[in-house]
């Protein structure tokens, strides 16, 4: 995988792939020796074969795809073939279920595989026709009938139940997802929601304990995800997003699609109120007509028309899953649509909680071999998910690590080795006893007695 770079054990090189409606963004990373993400490479690309999150046009999705993973793969000097990849669209579902075990080993304490055998058997329920589970996540355990345990391993106990909340989506488009990146010759390691990537790399483990609802306002969809005492509570996939307000610009304002786009970005506010009467903004004309003059303020009435929807979805959102009054830490926007001036404030306006502006900055190590500007601009609410999705995969991979290498006795590598001259020692011990060990397996060929 690696061309360069050398690659430390304790920190693998992971690569996110965030596919959305308006841009394809491949970021490749690993953690940095004091725990922060260090981003080695980025790449972007248009995103013409995504509508409102799901793959419209297989041929356009690959094509950019492959772009980003390309230049991402070129700047950071890394052969790319595994991803991890988000996932949203309308399709997405969630629901709550609860699950047990009864453990038959009653002198061994509750183990990581008795968790895993428990999510296991959530991932065999049955779902409606035409339909997948793609995240089984525990919440809340009961060891023999004492409920509220958060985390069980290493107690004693025979009957282990759990609270899970899981995510389903549509089996066709999950696959359309899966084709494409097959397609532009990568492996996807794991489909991963949108929304709980972004959560990792904006909120804070307090925001999460304390009650909080993350709101994604991607181009074509705008993805919820509410939190409370540190566990994933709720999940939706709203199907609006910039896009929207772009299109209801273009058709308000009778002018193209991506002078919109540039009237939003440039001029938009979700306020109308906030700008002045007299502002005029002047869009040239087409083929020789006169130039066309808007004003700022009933830009503003048609992007806050638009806002205050996609508001009242989030607020329907908060209010069905029961957590409204438990949000101590309100709300917090991200994406491409949270840089929509005065926003914050018509969220707090509609929904009465506070809200801040997500930054996946905090999660970042800073590193001076990315070219100039791109560490300035991985900071945008923008890649919040594709930094997610980075955060999730070196997560996951530390996990198998970790799961894999649990049953080795820890004491020979204990902290007394660390001198030079007893790290010697130590490693002409080993040398040996591998060396013994080759001779007796070259030697003797009959299996059964060496068993």
């Amino acid at each position: 995988m690696d061309k360069g770079l050398s690659q430390e054990k304790s920190s693998p090189i992971i690569v996110g792939l965030d596919i959305g409606t308006t841009k394809i963004c491949a970021i490749v990373g690993r953690r940095s020796k004091n725990g922060k993400i260090e981003v080695l490479g980025i790449g972007k690309a248009e995103s013409a074969g995504v509508t409102r999150g799901m793959v419209s046009n297989i041929d356009k999705t690959v094509q950019g795809i492959s772009q980003a993973v390309d230049v991402a793969g070129t700047q950071s000097n890394v052969e790319i073939k595994v991803v991890n990849v988000g996932i949203a669209g309308q399709h997405i579902k969630s629901l709550q279920h609860r699950g047990l075990i009864t453990r038959r080993d009653l002198q061994s304490e509750i183990s990581r595989k008795d968790i895993d055998k428990l999510i296991e058997d959530m991932y065999n329920l049955v779902m409606p026709p035409g339909e997948e589970i793609i995240h089984v996540l525990p919440q809340e355990f009961t060891v023999d009938n004492e409920p509220g345990v958060k985390d069980p391993i290493g107690m004693a106990g025979v009957r282990l139940e759990a609270n899970f909340h899981i995510i389903s989506g549509q089996v066709t488009a999950i696959k359309n997802i899966v084709k494409c990146v097959n397609k532009a010759h990568l492996e996807s390691s794991e489909l991963i929601l949108e929304p709980l990537a972004s959560s990792e790399s904006v909120l804070s483990d307090e925001e999460k304990e304390a009650g909080v609802v993350l709101v994604d306002i991607g181009g074509g969809t705008t993805d919820v995800a509410i939190f409370h005492e540190g566990i994933i509570r709720h999940t939706a996939v709203i199907p609006f997003g910039g896009n929207s307000v772009t299109e209801d610009i273009r058709e308000g304002c009778s002018v193209m699609r991506n002078i919109a786009e540039q009237l939003k970005v440039r001029f938009g506010s979700a306020l109308a109120d906030e700008n002045k009467e007299n502002e005029i903004v002047c869009v040239p004309g087409l083929r020789g007509r006169e130039p066309k003059e808007i004003s700022v303020k009933n830009l503003a009435f048609v992007i806050q028309a638009r806002m205050e929807e996609i508001i009242e979805h989030v607020y329907y959102e908060i209010k069905s899953s029961g957590y409204e009054k438990k949000l101590i830490a309100g709300i917090v926007i991200t994406g491409g649509g949270a840089q929509l001036k005065h926003l914050t404030q018509l969220v707090e306006y509609v929904t009465g909680l506070d809200c801040r502006v997500g930054y996946p900055n905090e999660h970042l190590a800073k590193n001076e071999v990315l070219p100039k500007g791109i560490y300035e601009e991985l900071q945008s609410p923008t890649f919040a998910t594709g930094i997610g999705l980075l955060i999730k995969g070196i997560q996951k991979m530390e996990y198998d690590t970790l799961t894999l290498t649990a049953p080795a006795v820890a004491k020979p590598e204990k902290v007394k080795y660390s001198t030079g001259g007893e790290e010697k020692k130590y490693g002409l011990l080993s040398k040996i006893l591998e060396s013994g060990k080759k001779f007796i397996k070259d030697d003797i060929k009959d299996e059964d007695f060496l068993k």
